[in-house]
């Protein structure tokens, strides 16, 4: 593959996964939302849905990643490193315009994020924080807890997707994008619960980049003071990941 396939490829597949992985948040979170309050199980299935339609398309470019710690952990356990830089680039900026694709398909909604006119002073009339549309924000702030929870999460996946290329029929078959599909669901499942699972610095740092940007009223804070734990942790369990792996295999 050459650098510029591979950033190409990233570009797009990251951007599909972020459309689809923050516009399930923003549907379920903001209000004139057909899907609003619809519930943690519709968005890890929306994540989901955005690694397989992410990764497919991404896949005859690049192999499609999508992901800084897959990258790094297929690194780690091959040794190749020449063509990280240009994975890691692609899937940021594919993060980076996800968000700004997802913004813009909720458009309206988001530009409704104010206090009403005519409000009678209820909850449900105050402007709604908007971060959580793009990043993760740990339910209880516990810097080692949380960092604890990305690293062994992200393990969870970057291990089993290093694990996939031992098993023949899946690459064979072309299944094995629709079972890491799978896989990021059950991560969001069992193991989002604690921080939100970003389990991917590009998913996390890109998109609250954007949010920093966008100009929506009363978005709230970009809470820049979390923001190393969800890139940390993740690049943290794919180093892991990657050395478990190229020794246990």
């Amino acid at each position: 593959m050459s650098n510029g396939d591979i950033f190409v490829g990233e570009v797009i597949g990251t951007a599909i996964l972020i459309l689809f992985g923050a516009g399930v948040c923003a549907a379920v979170t903001l209000r004139h939302s057909k899907a609003r309050a619809s519930g943690w199980v519709v968005i890890a299935f929306g994540w989901g849905f955005g690694v397989l339609a992410g990764a497919y398309t991404a896949a005859p470019l690049s192999g499609g990643q999508l992901n800084p710690a897959v990258t790094i952990g297929i690194a780690v356990d091959t040794g190749k490193w020449g063509k990280v830089w240009v994975y890691l680039l692609g899937e940021m900026v594919g993060a980076m315009l996800g968000a700004v694709l997802a913004y813009l398909v909720y458009l309206a909604q988001f530009q409704a994020n104010a206090r009403k006119e005519d409000s009678t002073g209820d909850a449900d009339d105050e402007p709604l924080p908007t971060l959580g549309i793009f990043s993760t924000i740990p339910e209880i702030r516990n810097p080692v807890a949380n960092l604890i929870t990305e690293i062994i999460a992200t393990m969870a996946l970057v291990l089993p997707i290093l694990a996939f290329g031992l098993t023949k029929g899946l690459g064979e078959s072309g299944t094995t994008v629709l079972i890491v599909s799978l896989l990021v669901v059950g991560i969001g499942l069992s193991l989002g619960g604690p921080t939100g699972y970003a389990i991917n610095p590009a998913r996390d740092l890109g998109p609250r980049i954007v949010h920093t940007f966008l100009p929506i009223p009363n978005k709230g804070t970009s809470d820049w003071g979390y923001a190393w734990i969800p890139v940390v942790g993740p690049l943290i369990g794919g180093v892991l990941a990657g050395l478990v792996y190229n020794a246990a295999f």
